[in-house]
């Protein structure tokens, strides 16, 4: 018997009938002899509908009521999918954030997880209760209900899984596995047998929509063991206990099955793209200690997460733009924010920019090879694609362009790093 973690996305939840498939999955699991809890999204486009609610009411809303719209989504399906769960003669219930209760701390819409009391859950669970948990909902110090940002069912899922001891996650979505790149824009991605919790980590930050950033992280940290695999399946399929979409595994563990011959190293695991990025300039800045902190301290405090950042050499002495991207979603606030600090900062103009993409390419074999950045560069200055900005880190290499050429980019480079090969030995 194994205590499983199963965590099913907003595709996997988009109406009735695909409510009663995935009720049907969790009933093979548990008929298996396993403690099952369930952790669920919203239906497909729910979530996108509250948003644009809470925009329509308030265009610079108030975070915390925005978290009380937008986590409605996931009570629904909890509750849908533990009816359908009872249809079918199972035991089972739903368990809100605050029932658990899940604690969260930080900014509203962006909380993270502080503990999970799974006391009660682990009772229900041993007595064959499926429990049905909606994801991406937490309650704050306050009693107040808190929301984890875009996927965050992925770290709700995860964090039960810590809380309750699970054996293993299983995040079911609307792909079987993670691919070396989006397969709707290259038809020759391939789907990887395994990832390292730090290529995941890297891939999931810069644009990949398989997992969110905070669940890999919170899997790293605290040791679980996760699958990704598709809920799109016929009732003959093989169980997910047999067949593993792609695993998220240890740096050691993945050595092991290099050895053994499950699978290849590459020097790059994967390329990602992200379009929900913008740009912002700030023009003839003071080039004075303190005036970047100026502008990216309220930044902070306002929860606005900076990520590439250029400070130019002052085209007038005394002057310098800087550069810097955010998330389109904060572009408002973040336009709002500097406009009512300009005095401040003293900076002449704002200029923004929604229509940029980012371009990243990820592996851990980067850590020992030289190169990666230099052919990535040279693969897209030959087909014309002009460069904005690069950042790097130990395992990754990313680039900033025009949104209008990201397909072309991916592509390019998924075959510069010879990912169109082959798929990975059986």
């Amino acid at each position: 018997m194994a205590r499983i973690v199963m965590k099913f996305g907003g595709t996997s939840m988009a109406g009735t009938e695909r409510i009663r498939r995935v009720a049907q999955i969790v009933r093979k699991q548990a008929a298996g002899g396993n403690e099952v809890a369930v952790v669920v999204s919203a239906m497909a486009g729910e979530t996108d509908r509250l948003v644009n609610f809470a925009r329509e009411a308030h265009a610079l809303y108030d975070p915390a009521e925005y978290d009380v719209v937008v986590a409605s989504g996931e009570q629904v399906t909890s509750g849908l999918l533990a009816l359908t769960l009872q249809s079918l003669g199972q035991k089972a219930r739903s368990w809100l954030g605050w029932q658990l209760p899940v604690r969260t701390i930080e900014a509203h819409a962006k909380a993270r997880v502080d503990s999970i009391d799974g006391e009660a859950l682990l009772a229900s669970m041993a007595e064959g209760t499926i429990a049905v948990i909606p994801g991406f909902q937490g309650m704050s110090a306050e009693g107040r209900v808190t929301t984890m940002g875009r996927g965050g069912s992925d770290t709700s899922a995860v964090a039960v899984a810590a809380a309750v001891g699970a054996d293993r996650c299983d995040i079911y979505t609307d792909v079987d596995g993670v691919y070396t790149t989006d397969p709707r824009i290259v038809a020759k991605a391939r789907k990887l047998k395994a990832v390292t919790y730090e290529e995941m980590l890297e891939l999931a930050s810069v644009g990949a929509k398989v997992l969110q950033t905070r669940s890999v992280s919170l899997a790293m940290k605290e040791g679980v063991r996760i699958q990704v695999l598709s809920s799109f399946v016929d009732d003959s399929a093989t169980p997910a206990d047999d067949l593993p979409g792609t695993l998220i595994v240890s740096e050691d563990e993945m050595e092991r099955m290099v050895e053994e011959g499950l699978m290849e190293r590459k020097l790059v695991t994967g390329i990602a793209h992200d379009k929900n990025e913008a740009k912002i300039i700030l023009t003839r800045v003071p080039d004075k200690p303190g005036a970047v902190a100026e502008i990216f301290g309220p930044l902070a405090e306002a929860s606005i997460n900076v990520d590439m950042i250029i400070q130019n050499v002052g085209r007038d002495k005394g002057e310098t733009d800087v550069t810097f991207t955010i998330p389109q979603t904060d572009l408002a606030r973040a336009q709002a924010l500097l406009e009512d600090k300009r005095e401040a900062i003293g900076y002449n103009r704002i200029i923004t920019d929604s229509h940029i993409a980012k371009i990243s390419v990820v592996g851990v074999g980067m850590k020992s090879h030289a190169g990666v950045a230099s052919d990535m560069f040279r693969a897209l200055a030959e087909r014309g694609i002009n460069i904005q900005a690069i950042t790097t880190s130990e395992i990754k290499v990313s680039v900033m362009i025009d949104e209008d050429e990201t397909e072309l980019a991916v592509r390019v480079l998924h075959t510069a790093y010879g990912l169109d090969a082959e798929s990975e030995p059986a």
